[in-house]
């Protein structure tokens, strides 16, 4: 079995976001860490070198996969800020119409500066992606 690539690396999350550029880039995402903490209720974990998760949960596919990865989290990439919501969107067509201008991947979404969407939308995104991972798995502090 083939362990994941992304994995909690005890680096300090507050030095990451310090080093953030831009300096708009890095406000975003210490608005994004303060949001985190206050939606999720976790302190925040760096995942590999560049992406902050809070809460984690272990899963087992029927493969015989297995691992653990972050609940939920952001990374503040050059191109745009990555959200990550677990497992995906497919039910939160009526939450993302509301959120702003942003794009979406699998279990990711895609927002250029947070002045283009609502954060509390943001908020009630986190918390609906939280409730439908534990459907799945139990989440856990990180």
């Amino acid at each position: 079995m083939t362990q994941n690539k992304t994995l909690p690396t005890g680096a300090d999350v507050n030095v990451f976001l310090d080093a953030v550029e831009p300096a708009s880039k890095a406000a975003d995402a210490r608005v994004l860490d303060k949001l985190f903490r206050q939606v999720t209720g976790f302190e925040p974990v760096m995942w590999g070198p560049t992406i902050v998760g809070y809460g984690r949960y272990h899963y087992r596919y029927a493969s015989g996969r297995e691992g653990d990865f972050l609940a939920t989290g952001f990374s503040p990439r050059k191109a745009a800020h990555s959200i990550y919501i677990m497992p995906g969107y497919a039910d939160f067509g009526p939450i993302l119409s509301r959120l702003g201008k942003h794009k979406t991947g699998r279990s990711c979404l895609y927002v250029n500066k947070l002045a283009d969407i609502d954060l509390d939308v943001l908020g009630e995104l986190i918390r609906a992606g939280l409730r439908d991972l534990e459907r799945h798995w139990p989440v856990a502090p990180s």
